[in-house]
């Protein structure tokens, strides 16, 4: 059977489980619509956090970052990492304790304020668009390349299964949906890893690989890729270009905004009791790593291969179909420079601009010279970095059932994620402002309406997003750390661990942290009050616009703690809130006011 019917048979089979799925455990009030009952056991709730944290970033994205980047791509790694650690150690299981849906709830009641409330809902609205609208458009990419349909088309296909289990099933649906989209996506990516690692090294466990011997080379997989690198001109793979201090701040940026992200928070609000919260978390931790430790491995084997299948190939004979494939979408591009119809792969970039303009019909090598390719750079080839998972098993030849899975893995990983945060965002708007800010009289069965009216509007959205994305998503992707960094990360942080806290410091120092993050990478990024040039000699402190999400953290800390200390006292029985929230008596029970 051909990749192309088992892509089909693959997909078509795993979008009917997730609807079924959705059919069987469809919500019926709020509580199973918000937070699945709050009934969900530890072990399917890490396998249903492990999918909604890996999302296309995790399953598609990271790899190809870290094989194109190098060291420098390690913060990705780390930040993501680390910020679920920090999440599931130092947040969950209190912000589980405290009991209630949302996380504009808790900081709405523990800053006893609806101002607080709509601050931390439009934090959370922008932060998790930015991210459906990647997903949406994962989803299209996926379906474009491996079912045979336009991007736009996928991206309508993506949304019509997510309205499936999301607008009926809910958080309810949503949890076991992703129990087995995790079975899936972790599936899908280690099988091809392990057959990649057994081909180029001879070690069957992929976490290995990266310090094992290239098979006939006597190098490791490392070494033999600083070599080829050096030897095309690029700089070594093991050796970075960013200041120390800058990536510090990247990764702490990554860990504390990834720790701020409410799709994932909400997950440990859906066990029975708080030490389920712990067991649930380490689950996940257990299920993340599978993936996270395994994409170093597939990411250096990845680069090395594209290095042996592309470069120095006779474009009309020897280049694979897939990169021909690739460019019909356009995400590969090909410009013969010299005439000699042979690709030659170097250092920078091939096409001023970015990503080429295609002045033809695709499928012509006349045509493959773009109007925007720089004649001066010797480099010929332009390849999407995110293309790297996915076109992994056809570089290296893999049968078509690998390829086909890895398509339903990408697919799942896009989908698990995009569900988790349109429920997020349905969530805020049913519950944290019409129930609790603008008609607190509505009656349980019009919020859970209101919900689920919410999640169509916000699938149609995200959609929209996904067919049209803006030219600077990868700096908004940018902006959303760092405003989950600088906004709602502190204000968890403070309301949880300091009785202290009170309102105006908690609205002060959210409002100066996200004014100073925004402002930052609006002039860098987006050229605001003037062009002042992107680069580490006009950076604050050398920190790059990815990075300052720490310090408007620290901004947001200092100037919360300031203003406290000049306002009003926090009132008793918030203080035994918090109180309650930290004291482990009666951890078997969720702490509700």
């Amino acid at each position: 059977m051909s990749a192309q019917l088992l892509t089909y048979l693959f997909v078509g089979l795993s979008f009917a489980l997730y609807i079924g799925i959705a059919i069987w455990s469809r919500a019926g009030s709020t509580k199973e619509f918000y937070v699945a009952g709050g009934g969900v056991h530890p072990v399917a709730n890490g396998m249903a956090t492990a999918a909604d944290w890996m999302s296309a970033a995790s399953f598609i994205s990271m790899a190809g970052i870290i094989a194109f980047a190098g060291y420098d791509g390690s913060v990705y790694l780390m930040g993501w990492t680390g910020g679920y650690v920090l999440l599931a150690l130092l947040l969950a299981p209190y912000l589980r304790k405290f009991g209630k849906f949302t996380v504009p709830d808790f900081i709405g009641d523990r800053y006893y304020s609806k101002a607080a409330r709509l601050v931390a809902v439009v934090c959370l609205i922008v932060i998790s668009f930015t991210y459906v609208a990647g997903q949406m458009r994962g989803v299209g990419v996926v379906f474009s390349r491996f079912l045979g349909v336009e991007i736009e088309m996928g991206v309508l296909i993506g949304m019509g299964v997510v309205f499936f289990y999301a607008v009926l099933g809910g958080m309810k649906g949503i949890t076991y949906t992703q129990v087995a989209q995790y079975c899936v996506l972790i599936f899908a990516f280690m099988v091809p890893a392990i057959f990649l690692s057994v081909m180029v090294t001879g070690n069957p466990i992929p976490m290995l690989a990266i310090g094992s011997e290239v098979t006939g080379t006597g190098m490791t997989v490392l070494q033999r890729l600083d070599a080829s690198l050096v030897e095309l001109g690029f700089g070594k793979y093991t050796e970075g270009t960013k200041s120390m201090v800058d990536v510090f701040a990247i990764t702490m940026a990554l860990m504390v905004g990834t720790a701020g992200l409410p799709h994932v928070i909400v997950r440990f609000f859906t066990v029975p009791k708080v030490s389920d919260a712990r067991k649930s978390a380490g689950y996940a931790l257990v299920f993340i790593a599978l993936l996270y430790v395994t994409v170093p491995a597939v990411a250096s084997i990845g680069r090395l291969n594209f290095i042996n299948t592309v470069n120095e190939t006779s474009y009309r004979a020897e280049t694979p179909e897939f990169f021909k494939s690739y460019e019909d979408i356009g995400l590969y591009a090909y410009a013969d420079k010299n005439g000699d119809g042979v690709i030659q792969y170097g250092p920078d970039n091939a096409f001023t601009g970015g990503k080429p303009e295609f002045t033809g019909e695709r499928g012509e090598l006349g045509n493959r010279l773009t109007s925007n390719a720089d004649p001066a750079v010797a480099n010929e080839v332009y390849a999407d970095r995110d293309t790297l998972v996915l076109v992994n098993p056809e570089m290296a030849n893999l049968p078509a059932w690998v390829i086909a899975l890895m398509a339903a893995g990408g697919i799942a990983a896009a989908l698990s994620t995009a569900a988790g945060l349109l429920l997020v965002i349905s969530s805020a708007v049913s519950h944290d402002l019409l129930k609790k800010t603008i008609k607190p009289d509505i009656t349980d069965a019009q919020e859970l309406w209101a919900a689920r009216g919410a999640a169509v509007v916000a699938i149609g959205i995200a959609g929209w997003f996904g067919i049209n994305p803006p030219g600077f998503v990868a700096q908004v992707v940018a902006l959303a750390f760092g405003l989950a960094a600088c906004s709602l990360f502190p204000a968890i942080m403070m309301g949880i661990f300091t009785r202290r806290m009170n309102k105006e410091g908690a609205i002060a120092g959210m409002a100066a942290g996200l004014l100073f993050t925004i402002g930052y990478i609006g002039v860098f990024r987006f050229g605001w009050f003037g062009s002042i040039p992107n680069t580490s000699d006009n950076w604050l402190f050398g920190i790059s616009p990815e990075g300052i999400g720490a310090v408007g953290m620290v901004i947001n800390f200092v100037i919360a703690f300031a203003v406290a200390s000049f306002t009003a006292r926090t009132p008793d029985e918030v203080r035994e809130m918090v109180e309650g929230i930290r004291v482990p008596s009666g951890a078997g029970t969720a702490h509700r006011h």
